[in-house]
Order: C-alpha cells, then structure tokens, then sequence
C-alpha cells in the first residue's frame, strides 16, 4: 500500500547564478581593448604616470612583431628624455632563496618611505615548451595593491642570465613614468649574471644559510659583481646560522680585489617574513650611491652601460637579420643536415652561410 506521507527529503528550485561578470562592463572593457592607442597617446600616458599606458607600451616593446617594432622605438626615443632618473638595483639568488618574499618585502619598505618602485621580475621559461607561469604578481600580493609600485613580471626566454630580451628599455619607460627605484629580479639558476649587472646600478646576491650554500656561494664570477650580500631568512632557529654566514661570506670578500667604484662590499642579513632587517639593506645602497656619486663612478657606469647595450642591440639585430633572410633559411636546413652526418665541419658550413649573406 502507498504511503501518503511527504519525504523530508525535498529538492527545491535552484536560484540562478547572477553574472560574474556584467555584459555591459565585458563589451566596455573589449571595446576599448579593440582601439589602439597611437604613440603619442602611449607616450602621454606614460608621462602622467598611467600604469595601463605603461603595460601597453612595454607589451609593444617585448613583442616580435615587425610591425611593432618601430612604434616600440618611437615610444622608446619619446620617453628617454624623461629617463635616468633612478636607481637600477639587481637582485639575483639560487631558486628557494625567497627572492618575491624578499623583493615584496624590500619594495613595500621603500614605498612607506615615499619611493615610487617599479619590479621587472623575470620569469624562467620552459626549455621545451618555451613557456612561462608569470607568477610574481601573485606571489607580492602587497605590493601589487600598492599605488607606488608597479610589477612586471616577463618571460626570460633564451636570454643568457635570465634576463628578458627588452629588460633595458622596459627600464626607460619606467623611469619616464615616473618610477624612481627599479628592481630587476633575475632568474638566479646559475647562468652568467653578466646580463643584469650590465643594466643596474647595485648588484645585490641573496642568499641563505644552513643549506649548504655557504661554499657554493662562494664562487669568483658572482662574489666579484655584488656590491652586497643578504642572507635572508634570518628567523627563528635559522638566526644563528645566518650570523655565522655572514661571518663566513665577510671573510671570503676580502679575498677578492677592490672594485673600481671603491666600495667595498658588505654583508647583511635579513628575514623578509618577519620583515627584519630591510632596512638595513637599503642603508647600505644608499651609502653606496652616496659614494660612486661623490667620486663620479655612477655617471661613468651608466655611459658604458649605455655603449655596451648599444653593442648588443647591434650583435642582436645582425643575428636576427641573419636567420631572417630568406637565402638562409632556404640553405640552413641542407647545412644542419649536412653538419649532423659528418659531410661538412660546423665552421666550414658556417663560413659558407656567411659568405651567401654576404653576397
């Protein structure tokens, strides 16, 4: 027999879902996505400080597009008179050493004490899939909220050290838009440094102890570029480590003979979770700029980073023209083969490559 009695057991209507997002503010947003600023509005922008301005323009300059390319040298030339009006520190550390931590940290810092922080993290792109997770602005969620700093993080790519292909003219436009410390964090897997140190006034090494990363540390190349030593987390039972650490990094420093700017090196630590410790780092940069300004060693560094990076522009588009023309795309495949079965040495089909582009 059917039982009369209701279920406790009812499912009730649903209530839809309002719209995550408003279709009116959706069409606004791509609408105006579709309109391309013109040079002269990008230029503008960038010079009442507008951050999207900002974005926009540095997308044209990291862009492999042709087309591009000649927009991203108009904004370039527009801005330079507007530049070299901060401080270039490089940051650079092993991966696990916290260097988002730190920067976050170092860069909120800077900030509270009326500094205008522009962070051009570079990310490490995959070998195989030449891709990049861009996670820096997650992992500074403080920084990112904050209306003195701007973040760009850029995929390294195949440039040797980690450093983004456009890196140095991103430094431009960041400067004309009114940022007064510039922050480039390398990608610190022991590649050659040599790329960021061309591009920044302090070259500052991170590091941690009681990880054996004392010894490894302490190698020629990258002891010989830092104008500092932070050893970071200095925190709970990893305090006395790091005070050792320091001991040991001030010892190895004076093996090393005395830089050109007359600085010496110093080593501090840090912990930038707890946030002890910054601003004992940036005492020591601007003991150092206060230095090479009085002696006159910034001035001359900027000018032959400006040579050496006028070189490399040159090396780089020579090296693109290269690949790009199309007698050499049609006989580098036949060479390649040619090379991988031993019918021809590597340096005579290169001298023959050479001597079509040149005819």
């Amino acid at each position: 027999m059917k039982s009369n009695k209701k279920s406790a057991l009812k499912e009730n209507d649903g209530i839809p879902q309002p719209e995550s997002i408003s279709t009116s503010s959706l069409q606004k947003i791509v609408a105006k996505r579709k309109v391309q600023p013109s040079v002269n509005e990008l230029i503008s922008g960038i010079l009442q400080h507008d951050k999207i301005a900002l974005s926009r323009a540095i997308t044209l300059i990291e862009s492999t597009n042709p087309e591009h390319f000649e927009k991203a040298n108009e904004i370039i030339n527009g801005c330079l008179p507007y530049a070299n009006q901060s401080v270039r520190i490089g940051i650079t550390g092993v991966p696990g050493v916290g260097k988002s931590t730190f920067i976050e940290a170092f860069g909120t810092y800077l900030t509270s004490i009326g500094k205008k922080v522009a962070v051009l993290a570079v990310d490490p792109s995959s070998t195989i899939s030449h891709g990049s997770i861009l996670g820096d602005k997650t992992r500074m969620e403080e920084l990112v909220k904050d209306e003195n700093a701007f973040i760009r993080p850029s995929a390294s790519g195949e440039t040797l050290g980690g450093v983004a292909r456009k890196t140095r003219e991103t430094i431009i436009l960041c400067e004309a838009a009114g940022f007064d410390t510039i922050i480039i964090e390398t990608v610190g897997v022991g590649q050659s440094e040599t790329a960021v140190h061309s591009m920044v006034d302090f070259f500052l090494l991170l590091k941690i102890a009681g990880a054996g990363d004392e010894l490894q540390g302490i190698k020629r190349g990258i002891m010989e570029m830092a104008d500092t030593i932070v050893i970071n987390k200095a925190d709970g039972d990893n305090v006395a480590k790091a005070k050792l650490a320091k001991t040991e990094f001030n010892r190895a420093l004076h093996l090393f003979p005395a830089k050109n700017s007359g600085w010496i090196p110093k080593v501090t630590t840090c912990s930038a979770y707890e946030k002890t410790g910054i601003d004992s780092v940036w005492n020591i940069i601007a003991e150092y700029l206060e230095l090479v300004k009085n002696n006159d060693y910034f001035n001359a560094k900027r000018q032959n980073q400006n040579q050496y990076w006028m070189l490399e522009t040159i090396n780089e588009q020579l090296k693109n023209h290269f690949y790009t023309n199309p007698s050499i795309a049609s006989s580098l495949e036949n060479y390649k083969t040619q090379v991988a079965t031993n019918q021809i040495s590597p340096f005579a089909a290169a001298q023959e490559l050479l001597k079509k582009y040149f005819e």
